[in-house]
């Protein structure tokens, strides 16, 4: 999240965190999220303001509070960022580059997105600790930063899979399987 406001009880957002530390395993996003006020973008001075302005092409760039969501930390290497805009909308043309080398982390983040179906993730952290279950229906995001199972429930269910790259060449060289988790 762009600011350090708690997010945990924020409807159609689950925020599943370790138990012994609370650092964040998973975020679950419902289809149904709308709460863009409690994850406002940053623009803290009058050139932020400017250039959304100029950027979104928009008269008031406060409007962003309310139709565009920073729902992860300003740190992480995925960002989810959400967006809901009227028909007309647009932006200048852009790409994205990062400000500094991405830090390191222990594990590779990793994005679900239900296109049809339904399926059931379980979240677990690194050492095996369940966390919870999300149950995927269509349009709903899961953004895994940490150990997870998934077990499709219907037929012909659709996830689209987002992770961080490059692929490290094998399967075995992808993945850490759990050995012990505890429920």
């Amino acid at each position: 999240m762009s600011h350090s406001q708690s997010s945990d009880d924020v409807e159609h957002v689950r925020f599943y965190r370790a138990p012994d530390d609370n650092r964040t395993i998973a975020i679950h996003i419902g289809a149904q999220f709308s709460a863009f006020e409690r994850f406002p973008p940053f623009m803290e001075n009058e050139d932020e303001i400017r250039h959304v302005q100029e950027a979104y092409r928009v008269s008031d760039p406060t409007l962003e509070r309310t139709t565009k969501a920073h729902v992860t930390d300003n740190g992480w290497p995925l960002q989810i960022i959400m967006l809901e805009r009227e028909p007309g909308a647009t932006t200048l043309p852009h790409y994205h580059v990062p400000r500094e080398e991405l830090p390191a982390w222990p594990t590779r983040h990793q994005i679900l997105i239900c296109q049809s179906g339904r399926a059931r993730v379980a979240i677990y952290t690194r050492q095996g600790a369940w966390l919870g279950d999300v149950n995927l229906v269509p349009n709903d995001l899961l953004l895994m930063i940490e150990g997870h199972e998934v077990e499709f429930l219907e037929p012909k269910t659709r996830l689209i899979e987002i992770k961080q790259g490059p692929f490290p060449g094998t399967d075995a060289d992808d993945k850490v399987d759990i050995a012990e988790v505890t429920r």
